[in-house]
């Protein structure tokens, strides 16, 4: 068994055939989001790898990110593993450990916790992650089918029907949003609905504004009257699309659903491109109530429950966070 702990070290062609054949894979664990990460100069990427026989079976990318002035983003220094650890199917539990172990050492001292965001189902490594520190935290998400335009449109509630329909007759358009100004005016919607309801850090501009230079990233604007009034962020990899961001001035403007129109652009994107389901990247908490669950609910998507992983690094610092953000919210 060998640990890698600098992308340098991993064989790029092993790291594209476990992608092929893994069951757990996702795009947030490719090479073009390592890639992405590595462009924003807010985040410290990091990638670590295991191999058998020369063979690699394990692979974890992610970020490291803080937020505020300097006290502040020493108390909110997090590790997250967007999507999960990249797992072969026949990986030993000794060198799943050994990848664990790594994660952890190098980790422990830039971050009070690591969080893995699990798309897909890791029951069955579950017991390892357990056994090495690693709780498991339930999770819901929401998986929309997206084999024709016939089907998404049937699987929405009759409300959400409505809203398309009244939406677009009434002069809402679903438009591409391609430059700094029409960016800018989406990130101030999406501001505003992370500063005043969802209550947590939002990446800064720049992200998005690099996020459309990679292949399948788009980000979709609700126009209407000339201006942008929603929309939505999202990726297409292999046959599924990753709905990132929604926002919209929802109940500004009579009989104008942005929010829901932002998703649809979403699911139709998915539809276009010929992809298995739209990836809704999170519903909440089982046995909370949760408004965005509610409303994602309404697309007729697969609840789902893949949960995340958390392993916490300093237990005293994380509680003061986890306090802080309590009280924040």
């Amino acid at each position: 068994m060998t640990a890698h702990t600098k992308i340098s070290e991993i064989d790029i062609e092993q790291w594209r055939q476990l992608i092929e054949n893994s069951s757990v894979a996702s795009f947030f664990q490719t090479l073009e989001c390592c890639e992405l990460h590595k462009s924003m100069i807010f985040l410290e990427p990091f990638a670590f790898a295991v191999s058998e026989d020369e063979k690699l079976v394990g692979l974890v990318c992610g970020y490291i990110v803080a937020d505020g002035g300097k006290v502040k983003q020493f108390f909110s220094r997090r590790a997250i593993i967007q999507g999960g650890f990249l797992l072969d199917e026949n990986i030993s539990e000794q060198t799943l450990e050994l990848l664990l172990k790594t994660c952890v050492s190098e980790l422990s001292k830039k971050a009070i916790y690591i969080e893995t965001r699990n798309s897909l189902d890791y029951s069955k490594f579950r017991s390892v992650f357990e056994k090495n520190g690693f709780s498991y935290q339930p999770h819901l998400n929401f998986h929309v089918k997206t084999q024709s335009l016939e089907s998404v449109y049937q699987q929405l509630s009759s409300t959400k029907r409505r809203d398309v329909k009244i939406s677009q007759e009434l002069g809402a358009k679903i438009v591409e949003l391609t430059t700094k100004d029409e960016i800018s005016e989406f990130y101030a919607i999406l501001q505003n609905l992370y500063k005043t309801k969802i209550r947590v850090p939002l990446f800064p501009i720049e992200f998005f504004e690099k996020f459309i230079s990679f292949e399948g990233n788009k980000i979709f604007g609700i126009k209407y009257e000339g201006k942008i009034i929603g929309g939505s962020v999202c990726t297409c990899w292999n046959g599924v699309v990753y709905e990132w961001f929604v926002c919209g001035r929802d109940g500004e403007f009579k009989n104008i659903y942005p929010s829901t129109l932002a998703t649809w652009s979403s699911i139709l994107y998915a539809v276009e491109n010929n992809c298995k389901y739209l990836d809704m990247l999170g519903a909440g908490k089982p046995n909370k109530d949760y408004g965005v669950r509610d409303f994602k609910a309404k697309f007729g998507g697969e609840l789902v429950e893949y949960g995340r992983f958390l392993y916490v690094c300093n237990k005293f610092l994380y509680r003061i966070g986890k306090f802080y953000i309590e009280k924040l919210k």
